[in-house]
């Protein structure tokens, strides 16, 4: 069995948390604060995990950071470590070849720090070819050796909406794992990409953090989602249900990460990534000091309220039918 074979039967039906990082005020990385993140994180019923995604602020650390915070995860978790890789902030990208470069350079060193998997981030530079996006993806995994997930990535993130035809070409790749579904909140875009990737075999996986329950019925079957970063148990029991068949639990499971979601993932989207690290500190995960976002909007303090009293109120209602 082929690794990319075997990836696919190791994280189909379940859930891998696209973890954040923890940083102090100054954007430093709080690497104690991590490896006790990892530790609660690794001891959950997960897959698996991805380092480097857009929770973690992957393209926005050092070299030297992502280097480090790999390793911590790589020696936390068991199951698979996911890296996402593309083009840093600090690379400046004008052409295609620019975009090919520095993704392949951040899979090799994703390979030499022990990643199972590499997720490629789309580039807008790309949008419209779909040859150079599939040459994209072939690189990462020629120079890497691992196997690849897509990525297809909204717009607010810095992605650009895949059409199905490039969503089967890319599953159609021997290297080619699965792909990340990051819609947003574009149903029908989310509806078309499962239906082209569905008969391919490879993994559907959902990271829909506002239409989780709905994309597991449209066919997900795994989940990479940044709003696991914090709330893993209220992620897993959504697809643990549906695995199971159980629709009246699953109904109830999504009720509750719906919940949640509307609480973190709202405009502006991109502050969702310190909404987490607000939940992760309520949860004892994280520490204060350790729980800060340089790279996403400024906040009002109403906002970490909303977080936290929807957090306190999931806690106190049952998972169970009044």
């Amino acid at each position: 069995m082929s690794a990319t074979d075997l990836l696919v039967r190791r994280l189909r039906g379940t859930v891998l948390p696209a973890v954040a990082t923890p940083m102090d005020g100054r954007g430093v990385v709080d690497f104690a604060a991590l490896r006790g993140y990892a530790g609660y994180v690794a001891g959950l019923p997960v897959g698996g995990v991805a380092v480097w995604a857009h929770t973690g602020r992957g393209l926005y650390l050092s070299e030297e950071d992502r280097g480090r915070v790999l390793a911590v995860w790589r020696s936390a978790v068991d199951g698979p470590v996911v890296a996402g890789v593309g083009v840093p902030r600090s690379v400046r990208a004008e052409r295609p070849r620019d975009v090919v470069d520095a993704t392949v350079a951040m899979a090799v060193r994703a390979a030499e720090g022990g990643a199972d998997a590499v997720m490629v981030y789309p580039s807008a530079l790309l949008a419209g070819d779909d040859d150079a996006a599939v040459a994209l993806h072939e690189a990462a995994a020629a120079a890497s050796g691992l196997p690849v997930l897509g990525f297809l990535l909204h717009g607010e993130a810095g992605g650009y909406p895949y059409p199905p035809r490039l969503v089967a070409r890319l599953l159609g790749l021997p290297s080619a794992a699965g792909l990340k579904l990051a819609t947003l909140d574009r149903a029908m875009a989310c509806q078309d990409a499962i239906r082209a990737a569905r008969p391919t075999g490879k993994l559907v996986v959902t990271g829909e953090d506002r239409m989780f329950g709905p994309s597991l019925m449209w066919g997900a079957d795994a989940a990479l989602v940044g709003i696991a970063a914090a709330r893993v148990p209220l992620t897993t029991a959504v697809l643990d249900a549906w695995r199971a068949g159980d629709h009246g639990a699953f109904v109830r499971a999504s009720a509750r990460l719906d919940a949640f979601a509307g609480a973190t993932f709202l405009d502006p989207i991109e502050g969702y990534v310190q909404r987490m690290l607000w939940a992760a500190v309520w949860e004892g995960v994280l520490p204060e000091e350790a729980a800060h976002d340089p790279y996403g909007p400024d906040l009002p303090d109403a906002e970490r309220r909303a977080v936290v009293e929807c957090l306190e109120r999931l806690a106190k209602e049952p998972d169970t039918p009044r």
